[in-house]
Order: structure tokens, then C-alpha cells, then sequence
């Protein structure tokens, strides 16, 4: 009998540590947008973009950013604005996975252009004015869509487009929680029409199916990042 119980506690204690080995072998999320692998660690650079400070060293004001009571500029090309706060501006978010963003939109037509966070999944809020919103899935790909008021959530998740659109007369205003210390922004229109250098007019017109200058008028835009 103690022999088996022995073997059943053996047996138990293995599976655990496949399982906790398993657990640990898993690629760590990414925090830039690539890593070109280096042989020589003299060549390299520090991955995760940051270098921790020692903690008897950390202060209240690494963990503080101040600015999010302040309306950001709308007058621009799409009518809206993006105050982030990641690890670049908030020290104390490095290694805890979170970020969070202020969106302030113009009246009736401010949008928050179709746009992914390729690292993070986005949790928004409205604290003011009503928002048309939605996200569309991967291939074959489907629209979510909805109308947002004050007090309303509504979840992008990880990596897919999605936009937001200003539906009310007045200025528009809403917080987001992103799921990374530093999401990152990629602005669809921005990506493929304002690239340097710019894509190719042949993949361009046959990805749109639409005529060379249709291409070149849209290459010349400024399409702003927001």
C-alpha cells in the first residue's frame, strides 16, 4: 500500500512539473513590433524597451501622470484626439500589462479612424456624448457595431479594426484600458496609403480593385496618426 501511495504522490509531483514546464515555455507577448534575433549580446538592445529601477529607489511620482482632466485638439483632418498614457509616459506601467488613453472627438463627425492595437486588447467608456462604434472580426470578416451614452462600455479586442464615430452635436469625450503597457496604434489608411516609402501602386490597385489614380490621389492625402 505505501508503495503504491509513493508512486501515485511520484506520478502527481511529475505531471505537476510538465505541466508548470509547459506553463513556462510559452513565448513572452511582444512589446515592440519585431525582434531581429542577434548572435552577438554586445550588438543587441534591452527587448522589453525599458530598464527597471532599483525599488528602493522608486518614488510616488513614478506611478502619477497628471493631464487627463485637459481636452485634447480636435481641429484636425478626422476631428479627434488620443492622450495615452503607456510606460513611455507613466513609468510605473512597465511590466504590468496596462495602459489607458483619453479620446476626446469633435462634434457631430469626430472619428477615431478605423485602426488596430496589435498587442492589446481595448475596454472604452463614454463620459460624454453618444459614440457610434464597432470592431470587424478576422476573414470572413463581420461588423459589430453599436451606439454608445454616457456610461456605456463597449470592448475592441486584441488586434482587430475598429473605429469610433461622434453621433451627438456636441464634443465627445471617452477613456479607454488597453490591455499592454505599450499597445501600439496602427492607423489603416495612415498604413497603406501614407507608408514610407509607399506601397507599390500595382498591389494597391489590385488589393482595391481600383484605378492607378484613384491610388495616387490617396497616396498624396496627409492622413494624420492619431
Amino acid at each position: 500500500m505505501g508503495g503504491a501511495y509513493q508512486m501515485h504522490v511520484a506520478a502527481t509531483f511529475l505531471l505537476l512539473a510538465a505541466i508548470a514546464s509547459i506553463a513556462a515555455a510559452f513565448d513572452p507577448s511582444p512589446l515592440q513590433d519585431f525582434c531581429v534575433a542577434i548572435d552577438d549580446p554586445k550588438l543587441g538592445v534591452f527587448v522589453n524597451g525599458k530598464f527597471c529601477k532599483d525599488p528602493m529607489q522608486a518614488k510616488a511620482d513614478d506611478f502619477t501622470f497628471s493631464g487627463l482632466d485637459m481636452a485634447g485638439n480636435t481641429s484636425n483632418a478626422v476631428g479627434s484626439n488620443v492622450t495615452l498614457v503607456n510606460v513611455d509616459r507613466l513609468k510605473g506601467l512597465n511590466t504590468l500589462g496596462i495602459s489607458l488613453a483619453r479620446i476626446d472627438y469633435a462634434p457631430y463627425g469626430g472619428l477615431n479612424p478605423p485602426h488596430t492595437h496589435p498587442r492589446a486588447t481595448e475596454i472604452l467608456v463614454v463620459v460624454k456624448g453618444s459614440l457610434y462604434v464597432g470592431f470587424v472580426t478576422s476573414n470572413p470578416p463581420k461588423l459589430f457595431t453599436k451606439t454608445l451614452n454616457v456610461g456605456d462600455v463597449f470592448v475592441f479586442p486584441i488586434g482587430l479594426i475598429h473605429f469610433q464615430l461622434n453621433v451627438a452635436d456636441t464634443n465627445a469625450i471617452a477613456f479607454a484600458g488597453l490591455s499592454s503597457q505599450n499597445p501600439g496604434t496602427i492607423t489603416i489608411a495612415n498604413a497603406i496609403f501614407g507608408s514610407d516609402p509607399a506601397i507599390n501602386h500595382d498591389v494597391l490597385t489590385k488589393a482595391f480593385q481600383v484605378d492607378k489614380n484613384v491610388v495616387d490621389y490617396l497616396q498624396k492625402q496627409f492622413w494624420p496618426e492619431n
